[in-house]
């Protein structure tokens, strides 16, 4: 997967081609409504408003997110001293300069790209939607309650295939662990994913927060939920040209790979990394926490698309309903994804977490 994904040249994401958005492989929060973007901005105002700094995006997509948040903390006052953006795929990052070029000189000017995480601890907030999904990740069968990894090998043809191997020690004592927490057994034949990345992609953010929040974006569940023996089908997802499919081994290179986060998996590496995790909840409950329908019976929207700025038509208002509501409908992406903050050294209310709290089921 990580190959698949990331080798220099020929992986998925430092590949050129078009992968978000019309045309591409799949849509994404910020991508469908510029709603999401500045009910986000409006939870990192009230972390600048304490921490001051900067904002650190990871995987920052076409830069639609980015150029929306600092619209709309430039119309709330409380602009960050940097933007950065931490981006592996020189195609992304050439639609993000592209649309940053866009905005008004004391904005893009605060914008700077990374090519690694920062050596110094920051202030402020980092953000990441829809990374944690794309971490590499193994794919695991239990037979007869051990664990079996599914990996690939050659066929005699030459064809990749599936292939399955005694899982190695990493993986088998993680495995053994999440097996011990199941409040019941996995059936026979139980296919599903372990990320061991979480923990160390964890703790090399915390190296990099002096004070802030960290806010995750991402389809997932707490573990109880995510490894249930009703789930035996694997939360593996494969996305090509707008189409969801579960077979990794086709159009390699050329299709995203994905799977759901076990945000239990998360919160561990939060503690383990002297992290606090301040909020958990739906997407819904944190987009409504932050002032969502305000916004569209109003229209305060920055961001420059068609819907920006005060419109009072009709048609804009209900343009702006039709987008809430796929970002906060059970059926949509209003309960499947997740909003998770971790923190150090703020302790403030966080308004996207205040009219649900998901923690207990962590």
């Amino acid at each position: 997967m990580d190959l698949a994904l990331y080798a220099p040249g020929l992986g998925y994401y430092s590949a050129g081609g078009t992968k978000i958005g019309a045309g591409g492989d799949f849509t994404t929060a910020p991508e469908l409504s510029d709603l999401f973007s500045a009910c986000v901005a409006r939870q990192c105002a009230e972390v600048l408003g304490r921490t001051g700094g900067s904002i650190l995006e990871l995987g920052a997509g076409t830069g639609r997110m980015a150029s929306t948040v600092l619209e709309t903390l430039a119309s709330l006052s409380v602009l960050p001293e940097l933007y950065a953006i931490l981006e592996v795929s020189a195609d992304l990052r050439d639609r993000q300069r592209a649309r940053i070029e866009r905005l008004p000189e004391n904005l893009k000017r605060r914008v700077v790209w990374l090519d690694e995480l920062p050596t110094e601890r920051v202030r402020g907030v980092v953000l990441a939607n829809e990374v944690l999904d794309a971490l590499p990740f193994h794919r695991v069968v239990v037979r007869e309650g051990v664990v079996h990894a599914l990996g690939v090998s050659v066929s005699a043809g030459g064809s990749i295939v599936e292939s399955e191997r005694a899982a190695n020690s990493s993986l088998a004592a993680a495995w053994a662990r999440i097996a011990r927490e199941l409040p019941t057994a996995l059936p026979e034949g139980y296919r599903t994913e372990v990320c061991l990345q979480v923990e160390p992609w964890i703790a090399s953010l915390s190296d990099c927060l002096e004070a802030g929040v960290m806010l995750f974006f991402d389809y997932g569940l707490p573990r109880a939920h995510y490894y249930h023996p009703q789930r035996n089908r694997r939360t593996l997802r494969c996305h090509f040209k707008q189409r969801a499919h579960d077979d990794p081994l086709v159009n390699i290179g050329v299709q995203d790979i994905t799977a759901w986060v076990d945000f239990t998996r998360v919160a561990e590496s939060a503690d383990a990394a002297g992290l606090q995790v301040r909020g958990f909840a739906t997407q819904a409950a944190f987009l409504l926490g932050l002032g969502i329908e305000g916004m569209v019976a109003t229209g305060l929207v920055s961001g420059g698309g068609a819907n920006d700025g005060i419109d009072s038509s009709v048609r804009a208002q209900a343009q702006r309903a039709s987008d809430a509501r796929r970002l906060l409908m059970p059926g949509e992406m209003g309960e499947v994804f997740k909003v998770m903050a971790l923190s150090r050294n703020f302790d403030d209310r966080l308004s996207g977490f205040s009219l649900q709290d998901l923690r207990h089921s962590l």
